[in-house]
């Protein structure tokens, strides 16, 4: 499985790291994901099928909840206007509008992926790129664990306003930080892996070969990424702003064509 980073500067020294999905093949569940409690004991305890060790049970146990806050989210947002069901709705869309792009960039990438092609302005050195990006995957993992074990620890406190006879908003808040942070630390540590694979290789140093896609282990045969210069994405960039970086109608454009997420791609411009 391989997956497409798109890199470019977006405002001074802010640079857009996004994964693009093309639609077309995008799916909302897995059909390994169970949807039942039955489903998931089975799961869980069943020794039939493939023999599953506790991480992927674990794998199981996040997937399901995760499902299960997703349709829950929905019925959210199809609650009429002015309930209590709407106005959580409202809330959690100002929560979510809070949270960074990077960490909605590492947890779109999955663990089970063994390639990344590395989309990037064809005026950028590939070299550059991809230091930047190991950069940016290294801090990820190191502060989405650091958060993790934060959520984990309030996640307990949270649960004593169960008693209350409202919705637990902080509880299940702070459960959805919980699993958001694991899922950016499996990305941002598997796309560490990935891009920082060839780094002991002292001989494969030219830009041709990074270009090319040579760099990776020295006993495989296939890349673990593989630069992709963009012509198109370089004629893109062009439409900046003198202090705000790029343009709306850019940030638009870069987005349709490489099938990013606008609003995701916009934080950049004013995240630190």
């Amino acid at each position: 499985m391989r997956a497409k980073v798109v890199v470019f500067p977006i405002r001074g020294r802010n640079w857009c790291f996004s994964r693009s999905i093309d639609p077309s093949i995008r799916g909302d569940q897995s059909p390994n994901t169970p949807s039942t409690f039955k489903e998931l004991y089975y799961k869980l305890f069943s020794q039939h099928g493939k023999k599953s060790d506790g991480d992927s049970k674990i794998e199981v146990a996040v997937d399901f909840v995760s499902n299960k806050m997703n349709r829950a989210w929905s019925n959210l947002e199809n609650a009429p206007q002015g309930t209590i069901k709407n106005k959580i709705h409202g809330l959690g869309l100002k929560l979510l509008s809070r949270v960074k792009p990077s960490e909605i960039f590492f947890k779109s990438i999955p663990k089970d992926i063994n390639r990344v092609d590395i989309v990037y302005p064809s005026s950028l050195n590939p070299r550059l790129v991809r230091r930047r990006l190991r950069h940016v995957a290294f801090r990820g993992s190191v502060i989405h664990k650091k958060y993790l074990y934060g959520s984990a620890i309030l996640l307990p406190l949270t649960s004593f306003f169960m008693v209350l006879p409202l919705p637990n908003i902080p509880f299940f808040w702070i459960l959805f930080r919980t699993y958001s942070h694991w899922r950016a630390t499996q990305g941002s540590e598997k796309l560490l892996q990935l891009v920082s694979e060839a780094s002991s290789n002292p001989n494969e140093s030219s830009v041709e070969k990074a270009e090319s896609g040579v760099k990776g282990t020295d006993n495989s045969t296939s890349p673990l990424w593989v630069f992709e210069p963009s012509e198109e994405l370089q004629k893109l960039l062009h439409n900046k702003e003198a202090d705000d970086g790029l343009s709306e109608s850019a940030i638009s454009n870069i987005c349709n064509k490489f099938y990013l997420n606008s609003g995701d791609v916009a934080k950049y411009r004013h995240s630190i």
